[in-house]
């Protein structure tokens, strides 16, 4: 990659695709330097569906995460936000997006550890095994600290 390219960086995210937390982490990045952002949305397989048959799960809400976050982390990048919807299985659809389209950074955007099933599969540490920097934004712990800090 020459220095001049902007670093392609992917941000992953599903339930906290839109919120203060990630706009401000995509905010910051984009402020370091030259970058395009994608965002990634697995295609969340809910119910039976996560035993039966998690690849036969419609795209209906994770599109609606799309249509919500899209215009929202475009302007927080200053620049457009192209989005895709990737496998149900959150580590498969990072490598898939990854090998595909050629990413040089990782962004993933979870919910607190607690109630996170992201972090309890260790979604950033298998993500980072790919060899890519990635970055991990707790949303609603930090949305909530920016709400509570006095002004």
């Amino acid at each position: 990659m020459e220095s001049s390219a902007p670093a392609r960086v992917l941000v992953v995210a599903h339930k906290t695709a839109a919120t203060p937390a990630l706009l401000e982490a995509v905010r910051e990045r984009a402020a370091r330097g030259p970058a395009t952002f994608t965002l990634l949305v697995p295609n969340a397989a809910h119910g039976l569906h996560r035993v039966i048959d998690p690849e036969d799960v419609q795209t209906g809400e994770a599109h609606d995460v799309l249509e919500l976050a899209l215009p929202l982390l475009t302007d927080a990048a200053g620049s457009e936000v192209t989005g895709m919807i990737g496998d149900p299985a959150p580590l498969t659809a990072i490598q898939d997006a990854v090998n595909v389209h050629g990413f040089d950074e990782i962004i993933i955007s979870t919910l607190p550890a607690r109630v996170s099933r992201w972090m309890k599969l260790d979604l950033p540490s298998k993500a980072s095994g790919l060899g890519l920097p990635v970055t991990t934004v707790n949303a609603k712990e930090r949305a909530a600290e920016a709400v509570s800090s006095p002004l």
